[in-house]
């Protein structure tokens, strides 16, 4: 049903949007294997071209989105299928050697301690929409991925190494923002008192 000139409302749940997020969390797992995958090597041409494809996506239902109206549903997949393709690239990653483990594991810290922050708040009735500072952060950590991944500059691991940290960075101070601003919690309504 069209509400306010959208196509779906905020308790929808089979929407373009969610289909694509969906579809992003499933192509994810086979791209991570290749990624891990010793064999095929993580900087052929083929798994940057993956990597970019997920990458693109993401924009992709985030315009479906906005375009058709958002959702609950799609508000919970959408973040939680970013977290889970760019830890999974940085771990895999990681454990290639291709990158240092404390970088990820700040950046796998914060997104737990976000993410556990969040689910706090929401049970104490607090809303915590995602904020722009959050959006760049996810893309900075998608390019630090690809950094590794695309040919020419995995030939360089310093320029990875770079936009890895520049990534460390952006997270912790994207989460530092989103906790500044998050609104307190309703305070509860007064008992009423009869006279």
């Amino acid at each position: 049903m069209r509400q306010g000139g959208l196509r779906f409302g905020p308790d929808a749940i089979r929407t373009p949007a969610n289909v694509v997020t969906i579809a992003r969390l499933l192509f994810t797992v086979p791209v991570l294997m290749l990624i891990a995958d010793g064999r095929v090597g993580a900087t052929s041409w083929a798994i940057f071209v993956a990597w970019s494809m997920l990458w693109v996506t993401d924009f992709i239902d985030g315009w479906l989105a906005r375009r058709d109206g958002t959702t609950r549903s799609g508000a919970f997949l959408d973040p939680l299928v970013d977290k889970v393709l760019v830890l999974g690239g940085l771990i895999v990653l990681a454990v290639r050697g291709d990158f240092a483990w404390l970088p990820v594991l700040l950046i796998g810290a914060r997104e737990v301690g976000i993410s556990t922050f969040r689910s706090v708040a929401a049970r104490r009735g607090v809303s915590m929409p995602a904020r722009r500072l959050g959006k760049w952060k996810a893309n900075v950590q998608f390019l630090a991925v690809a950094a590794a991944l695309f040919p020419p500059t995995s030939r360089h691991p310093g320029i990875a190494e770079v936009v890895l940290w520049a990534a460390v960075a952006m997270t912790l101070v994207s989460g530092v923002d989103l906790v500044v601003h998050t609104p307190r919690p309703p305070r509860p309504s007064p008992p009423v008192v009869s006279s």
